[in-house]
């Protein structure tokens, strides 16, 4: 590969062949290599073809929880340290919702604030007061909620917000952000800044959308796609999801508010040392649609506790074709009683030596956790 194109900026050039057409991403800089963030792949969505695979988001391919926990630091650091108070953060579910509720996590740790509340968007349905709904106009499951804190300290936080902080994995217009941004004024009437915090901002000089905001990635740049007119999606899954309540969500990490980062009780790092987990041994972390972060917490603290080889990943909702990035394909039924398909993606046979899968359902998806051959934790409840 020619160094110019392993460049961190200065206007490294890759163009990607892909079924759905070409793909051609410019970076103009940043502070990894593109090749350290981003794979590439052919979304089976015909709304849009092309997908970025991040190898730091723990989603469609298995990450390391250092290289995750170092993202969310570099990421957090960027952040303007002059925002006024109180400072509203929200992720995007389902694919960023370890990433921001880890950016949350390292912002205050940096920081020190205690004026801050996190929120991140769901697609289920709590049986809540819901504070906006919005689109993703491009995905493959576009609708969003977000609920009304529960509790109280976190309640006046938001309705005082001064600064908001949206964060994902990836910007390609910054609609979406503008989408929530707007919905999210009559909910929050005095905010002032508005800071987009992605892994990847691809939006070069394209105009901005929305209103102003100002932006922290870690590689920015510009993409084209030209489409393949022989190529069509064919027979694209359903993962909408039923819109049914969901009262067995009890866990409330970001869904409705939090005030303080999640932490991870000890006696699950107690199970994985049971399960006979040693030095060297291949281990991978599964979280479960929109239940990842603390599952990215017991991979982090089992590779410093039992010195084992782990990596982190989460199943998704998320419709994605084999081939580059995609190198193998699982499809299960999903646990949120759904009734819709749910994948899990670049998980071969013989690839760990333990799979731990970690839910914050009644019960797991069961055909995965045969097929992986997994530990079943469930979390929902402390051990």
């Amino acid at each position: 590969m020619p160094e110019a194109q392993r460049a961190r900026g200065g206007g490294a050039t890759r163009a990607i062949d892909l079924p759905a057409g070409r793909l051609t991403v410019t970076v103009d800089g940043g502070s990894r290599d593109l090749d350290a963030l981003c794979d590439f792949a052919t979304r089976n969505n015909p709304r849009r073809a092309f997908l970025f695979v991040s190898r730091v988001l723990g989603r469609h391919l298995p990450a390391d929880p250092a290289a995750m926990r170092a993202s969310y630091h570099d990421l957090a650091a960027g952040i303007p340290a002059d925002l006024p108070g109180p400072v509203l953060l929200v992720g995007m579910a389902e694919t960023a919702v370890a990433l921001s509720t880890g950016v949350f996590a390292a912002w205050l740790e940096a920081t020190g604030r205690n004026d801050a509340v996190f929120l991140h968007t769901t697609r289920y349905a709590l049986g809540r007061r819901r504070l906006v709904e919005f689109r993703e106009d491009h995905s493959h499951a576009a609708d969003h909620i977000l609920y009304a804190p529960a509790g109280e300290a976190a309640a006046e936080r938001l309705k005082a917000a001064r600064s908001l902080v949206l964060i994902d994995d990836e910007m390609t217009s910054g609609r979406t952000f503008a989408n929530l941004a707007a919905a999210l004024t009559p909910a929050c009437p005095h905010l002032e800044r508005r800071v987009g915090v992605v892994l990847t901002d691809w939006r070069g000089s394209r105009p901005a959308v929305g209103a102003a905001m100002e932006t922290v990635s870690l590689l920015s740049g510009t993409y084209t796609f030209t489409a393949d007119p022989d190529f069509a999606v064919s027979d694209p899954p359903d993962v909408t999801g039923t819109g049914a309540l969901k009262p067995f969500l009890k866990r409330n990490d970001g869904r409705l508010a939090i005030t303080a980062a999640p932490l991870l009780q000890p006696g699950w790092v107690e199970r994985a040392r049971a399960l006979g987990i040693g030095p060297g041994d291949r281990v991978l972390v599964l979280g479960t649609g929109e239940f990842v972060y603390l599952p990215f917490l017991l991979a982090e603290a089992i590779a410093e506790a039992l010195g084992a080889d782990v990596r982190c990943q989460a199943t998704t909702r998320s419709p994605v074709l084999p081939g580059h990035a995609i190198g193998h394909v699982r499809t299960f039924a999903d646990n949120y009683a759904d009734g819709i398909p749910n994948f899990l993606y670049n998980v071969p046979p013989g690839a760990y030596d333990h799979v731990i899968l970690c839910t914050e359902t009644p019960a797991p998806p069961a055909a995965l956790a045969e097929q992986v051959g997994a530990m079943v934790f469930a979390m929902a409840e402390e051990p």
